[in-house]
């Protein structure tokens, strides 16, 4: 995988953020989600650096990116504080305006970046998501149970962390298998690259700290986001799996609308994890939407 990409590593206020990069073309950031790295993007990647200078970053605390320690705020792993990680390294490349293609998690983050430092962000695709607030202001029993994994890594500290160290594979196949009939749709390559990184040290507590943060801190800002009114204006396109969850339990683009003001998007043929699901179709749209 990524044999015609360059890895780097970019020091950013205490930590090291892991990336690759290749192609020529407009920026585009390929930013991941749970409880993966930029990996997920193996299936793309090559297609779209052919038309993109692509940059496929790790997020502080997954795959190969530095697991800073947190603080009672769970400040360092804020949506805020991440989405800073990537307009730094960005800018550190030389791109002050850029795209940005995001899953999951990744997907959070380029939220809040698209908020924080809206001249950065030319244009969004978001994969699989609806805006945090709403999915946390609006939990259901199905929505609890789906995304059981929100709920028990936001628990105290340390017996999540216990408890995913004790069987890491399990936690995996516990998050991303329960879905999109198994475990199926993962490489072995891929999924070998996910297993090495949920063993680094401080993997389970960075998780773990991302998540505290979403269901804390990260909602204060969103809340003051909405109690000021922001809304944002690049064209942000919304992709999420008919088979999956998001779907299902929210009215994804009008939620989206509330938050932002130019729109798009629909369901696709696929469960959570799009980019390794269903990769000709995203790259099909993905393609269309950069371009």
């Amino acid at each position: 995988m990524f044999s015609d990409f360059t890895a780097n590593r970019f020091h950013h206020q205490g930590v090291d953020i892991f990336y690759r990069m290749a192609g020529e073309g407009p920026p585009l950031l390929l930013l991941h989600g749970h409880p993966q790295s930029h990996v997920i993007w193996h299936k793309v990647a090559d297609q779209l650096r052919s038309e993109f200078t692509l940059v496929l970053a790790d997020l502080r605390g997954y795959g190969d990116s530095s697991r800073p320690k947190t603080d009672e705020h769970h400040t360092p792993y804020s949506k805020r504080v991440m989405a800073s990680d990537m307009v730094a390294l960005m800018a550190s490349l030389g791109f002050e305006e850029f795209a940005v293609l995001a899953h999951d998690r990744g997907a959070r983050v380029a939220h809040r970046m698209a908020v924080d430092h809206p001249k950065f962000v030319q244009r969004m695709m978001l994969l699989d998501i609806a805006p945090t607030l709403t999915m946390y202001e609006n939990t259901d029993e199905m929505f609890a149970r789906a995304y059981w994994h929100w709920f028990f890594l936001i628990r105290p500290a340390p017996l999540p962390e216990i408890l995913i160290k004790n069987n890491p594979d399990a936690y995996l196949d516990g998050v991303m298998g329960v879905r999109s009939e198994g475990m199926k749709h993962f490489s072995q390559e891929a999924l070998a690259e996910y297993q090495r990184c949920i063993r680094i040290d401080g993997t389970a507590e960075s998780m773990c700290e991302d998540y505290r943060a979403s269901a804390s801190i990260d909602l204060d800002h969103d809340r003051a986001d909405r109690a000021s009114g922001i809304k944002l204006e690049m064209p942000i396109e919304v992709l999420w799996g008919s088979e999956g969850v998001v779907g299902q339990c929210f009215d994804v683009l009008a939620e989206w609308r509330k938050v932002a003001n130019n729109v798009s998007g629909e369901a696709l043929p696929s469960g959570h994890y799009i980019p390794e699901e269903i990769p000709d179709i995203l790259l099909d749209r993905a393609l269309k939407f950069f371009r």
